[in-house]
């Protein structure tokens, strides 16, 4: 099978990239810049020059290709409700360009924005629909797309997607206790984030093109809820920082514009993923990758 990935050498696209070519698949790679086109082309995938805001390329590549694995988006929460609006845009695109086939599409959202009534996020749970407060449209155009009888996919990660390359909420909280000298809960840090180790997801992925039911939506998610205390605990005995407790007040001068996402207490369940697609999440455990996987290292990650 051939398959387009956006986003194909960001930390989650590239191990998508990786895990397909290990399985037989060649993989049509979005590349933004020479850099990218570079490394997709070191790990034998081949490369389509574009980006998020060129419709005409992203439809390209669709129609170029057997399957779809939209991973890509604009990191960059200065201007996120932009970067949400190109998100959906880019996804409308490329379910156009395959409407009318059998195709899948898989469409990466978060699963920060779901609306779960129980103590445990499930796969039925519907996500919030888009607002100024929280502008992510992702599964509001996948659904829109299945709605036209579209394969359009939903994979939902957790806030960790963790393993060695991260470079996201971890090594930002990494970056703040380091910056503030201490790494912090607010109160008693009972609220619990999901996880998966990237490989694991990657592995959901490429099963979700694979053998995956239509339009159905997974959850890539390994632990249900680690405490945000632990994780706050692991990266002060990581850096050698005081580990503190703050009242709500405190947090919102430790966290700034973060402090909803400290804050977040959100388990989720992935049983039904995992019995649909014969999926298996094997790798490390965030806290143990936490101390292992380079999260401390003086240079970037």
């Amino acid at each position: 099978m051939r398959v387009f990935v956006t986003g194909a050498t960001g930390f989650v696209g590239s191990a998508v990239t990786a895990e397909l070519l290990a399985h037989g698949h060649r993989v049509l790679g979005l590349a933004r810049s020479d850099r990218s086109a570079e490394e997709l082309g070191r790990v034998g995938a081949e490369v389509l020059r574009g980006n998020l805001q060129a419709p005409e390329t992203l439809r390209q590549g669709a129609q170029l290709c057997e399957a779809v694995i939209h991973t890509g988006f604009i990191h960059d929460f200065s201007r996120f409700a932009e970067a949400c609006a190109i998100d959906r845009a880019a996804i409308e695109a490329l379910g156009a360009a395959i409407e009318g086939t059998a195709k899948p599409l898989i469409v990466t959202a978060g699963l920060a924005s779901l609306n779960a009534p129980g103590p445990v996020a499930l796969e039925v749970d519907a996500a919030l629909p888009p607002s100024d407060s929280y502008p992510r449209a992702s599964e509001a155009a996948a659904r829109a797309l299945a709605e036209r009888g579209i394969r359009a996919g939903i994979m939902r990660l957790p806030p960790s997607v963790h393993g060695r390359g991260d470079h996201g909420f971890v090594p930002l909280l990494i970056d703040m206790a380091r910056r503030k000298g201490r790494s912090a809960c607010i109160g008693e840090g009972e609220n619990a984030w999901p996880a998966v180790h990237v490989e694991d997801a990657a592995r959901a992925f490429r099963l979700a093109v694979e053998h995956g039911p239509g339009t159905a939506t997974f959850h890539a998610v390994a632990e249900e809820g680690i405490p945000f205390r632990q994780i706050a605990q692991a990266i002060a005995a990581g850096l050698g920082v005081p580990f503190v407790s703050l009242t709500p007040d405190e947090a919102r001068d430790h966290f700034g514009w973060f402090v909803d996402f400290a804050s977040m207490d959100q388990r989720a369940s992935s049983r039904q993923t995992q019995a649909t697609l014969r999926w298996s999440p094997s790798g490390p455990d965030l806290l143990t990758d936490i101390q292992e996987a380079g999260y401390f290292e003086s240079r970037p990650l």
